[in-house]
């Protein structure tokens, strides 16, 4: 096979994986975690690893053929943006973060948390960072909840920590900005989140009251979505909360209805196999000649 059927089958095989996606709620909550990360991850990977593959193999050799010097350009384009993109994401990330530490009125103890505290009248509850995020309630959070549904908030946010939720999505959010051109990229995005949140929920429903944790989601979320016009200095942290409507339904009967004796989602040997299906470009390199 040349370089440029390679290419092509790169681009023809993430286009088809993604074009045949149809988001769909049924099923245990495992299946729809592993279902989504595959699904989000396999078609972006599996293109740039088609990417390093050409890159490796240079424009010259028996498998070249007559685009040997296009697919070459071409596997380069798309690893120089790749980094472009990740450098550009984690500039304005940083921004975003320094900008609400700027704009905080306090650095408070919330119920023996470190937080910083924004003037904002709604309340708002968020990780802002990456490796090593930081708690950003409202001033809203503060005068609107009393102490026990506060602490299911503050529960919830633990969880994101534990997880390392800031850590996974910014990278999640990297590869949703590099491959939106794909087919269901914003359906998986959203999946993704929502799938974080009920397991921060469940986490959190473990160390506190359920119907507390629930009337708590009621009162947050519930109040609506703060604008990224208004604080831009969080619009990362708003841009990685899920859409309100069915999904607000959906996490408080989670709560309510599951059980949650359940056990956390979590990644299963079956699922690392799919995944491992993105290397199989870097296959072909031994073959180049």
């Amino acid at each position: 096979m040349t370089h440029l059927g390679i290419l092509l089958l790169g681009f023809g095989l993430s286009w088809l994986w993604r074009a045949q996606v149809r988001i769909d709620a049924r099923g245990t909550w495992s299946e729809r975690w592993q279902w989504a990360w595959i699904h989000f991850l396999v078609p972006p990977l599996f293109l740039g690893m088609t990417a390093l593959a050409l890159a490796w193999m240079g424009p010259k050799g028996q498998m070249a053929g007559t685009g040997g010097w296009f697919c070459y350009g071409c596997a380069l384009a798309l690893l120089v943006l790749a980094v472009g993109v990740a450098l550009q994401w984690a500039w304005e990330y940083g921004r975003s973060c320094r900008r609400t530490r700027q704009q905080a009125l306090a650095q408070v103890e919330v119920q023996g948390s470190p937080a910083y505290v924004l003037d904002l009248e709604a309340p708002f509850a968020a990780q802002v960072g990456v490796w090593d995020p930081q708690l950003v309630v409202s001033r809203g959070l503060l005068q609107q909840l009393d102490q026990d549904h506060l602490q299911a908030v503050l529960a919830h946010e633990e969880a994101h920590c534990y997880y390392r939720d800031t850590l996974w999505m910014f990278g999640v959010g990297w590869l949703r900005r590099l491959t939106g051109w794909l087919p269901q990229t914003e359906a998986l995005w959203q999946e993704l989140l929502i799938l974080r949140e009920l397991r921060a929920d469940r986490w959190a429903a473990q160390r506190v009251d359920p119907l507390l944790l629930g009337e708590a989601l009621l009162q947050v979320v519930g109040y609506g979505v703060v604008p990224p016009s208004t604080v831009r200095w969080v619009g990362f942290a708003l841009e990685m909360q899920p859409d309100i409507g069915q999904r607000l339904q959906e996490r408080i009967e989670a709560l309510l209805q599951e059980p949650l004796a359940e056990p956390l989602p979590a990644f299963s040997m079956g699922g690392w196999a799919w995944l491992s299906l993105a290397l199989l470009p870097l296959l072909v390199i031994p073959f180049h000649a």
